[in-house]
């Protein structure tokens, strides 16, 4: 028992020596017991981050919880609350990206509950990807109509465009890698869209009318996607190109007819350190046929013009724009921090047809970005819309 002080005061140095190798904040010959406090925290977070970076490259499993509010004008005030669920599919590959599942289970003060998650994996040394997006709403909602004249003149009441809408999305896709940075695969696409307690102006819209009682819609498609970009849910640089087809019908148990036709297209230009880059994206949706309300190309999602009423703007075509800024801060030392911030300006556009995209609404804003596990954030974002505005609180970027 004797020795207990002296084993102590080896292992505390030990553990300081370990980690100051990563920092140049705390010197390398200080005595830890004559650190200040502010250099104390400094240690315990670089313990904390040589732990991370370890299961890394075990390829561990790791969980970050998180909580928070958000509003948006379709939600309202809310409160949210989820786990960023990251690994690596292969342990032995360390030049394979880890794998991400981002879950997110919130409440509204409009008495909306909600739930979503989203997969990204790589499997057999990359040559496979599969994604998952799973959405669930139980919500109090408005349905303004179809078209932009719709979206803008309708006036949002209780009489005009309030509802309540149940919503589910299961939407998995596969994708191979035929040659280095291409893929080609194909997906599948179960949705539900059904609204109850529809105000006189909602039951008035020939689209309700015709579609409400037709909620389930079942879709198989086809996707073939380049990808350059160097980490997929938060690239510093590359490029990313995805064009694909999907084709509604009959087959498990759909009960609708119609297609889907979409292309993104992203660009990521590193201007200075690593993190501090310019993103773009294009992107456009394209539907014929007998397309239900609830599946119409829409803006004003946490994806894209963050900041308007999710569904105000509805149509058969979609075609929007972004252009984000995206920056990583640096401590003193040269290493990266865990903070960033992002500003964006954006426009899009809806329409029957793709001729019919001349009206556009304007979308800008600003956001924080806290990384809490390595190239993986937390996103807190304002966007202004034409008349509206959102908070925002999610994992992940925008796109």
């Amino acid at each position: 028992m004797r020795n207990m002080p002296k084993l102590r005061f080896i292992l505390i140095n030990t553990i300081f020596f370990s980690t100051a190798v990563f920092s140049q904040e705390i010197p390398l010959n200080a005595n830890p017991d004559t650190l200040t406090k502010k250099e104390k925290r400094e240690l315990k977070k670089e313990i904390r981050t040589e732990k991370k970076e370890e299961k890394i490259r075990e390829g561990k499993w790791m969980f970050s919880p998180v909580a928070g509010p958000g509003y948006t004008p379709e939600l309202g005030l809310s409160l949210a609350g989820g786990v960023l669920t990251s690994f690596r599919t292969d342990k032995k590959d360390t030049l394979l990206q880890r794998s991400s599942l981002p879950v997110m289970f919130g409440v509204s003060t409009t008495g909306a509950i909600f739930l979503s998650g989203k997969l990204t994996s790589y499997w057999l040394h990359d040559k496979m990807r599969i994604y998952g997006d799973f959405w669930f709403k139980d919500m109090p909602d408005n349905y303004f109509g179809v078209g932009y004249e719709n979206g803008l003149n309708t006036p949002k009441s209780k009489d005009s465009t309030a509802y309540k809408r149940l919503w589910f999305q299961i939407n998995p896709r596969g994708l191979w890698q035929f040659k280095k940075n291409f893929f080609v695969g194909g997906l599948l696409d179960l949705n539900y869209t059904k609204g109850k307690d529809s105000s006189v102006g909602v039951e008035s819209d020939p689209t309700f009318m015709e579609y409400n009682d037709k909620p389930f819609n079942s879709g198989l498609g086809a996707l073939f996607q380049y990808d350059s970009r160097d980490l997929a849910v938060n690239a510093y640089h590359g490029m990313f190109a995805e064009i694909g087809a999907s084709f509604y019908g009959s087959y498990l148990g759909g009960q609708n007819n119609y297609q889907v036709y979409s292309f993104d297209f992203r660009d990521y230009i590193q201007l200075f350190k690593p993190g501090q880059l310019l993103a773009l994206q294009a992107r456009g949706r394209f539907t014929a046929n007998n397309v239900p309300y609830g599946e119409m190309s829409q803006l004003g999602s946490p994806f894209d013009l963050r900041g308007y009423y999710w569904g105000q703007y509805r149509d058969k075509s979609m075609l929007f724009f972004i252009g984000e800024y995206r920056h990583k801060f640096y401590k003193k030392s040269g290493k990266p921090s865990v903070h960033g911030l992002v500003g964006w300006v954006a426009g899009g556009s809806i329409g029957n047809t793709p001729v019919d995209l001349v009206h556009w609404l304007p979308n800008l804003g600003v956001g924080y970005r806290l990384e809490v596990q390595p190239r993986m954030n937390i996103r807190l974002d304002f966007g202004v819309g034409k008349e509206s505005y959102g908070f925002y609180f999610n994992f992940n970027e925008a796109f």
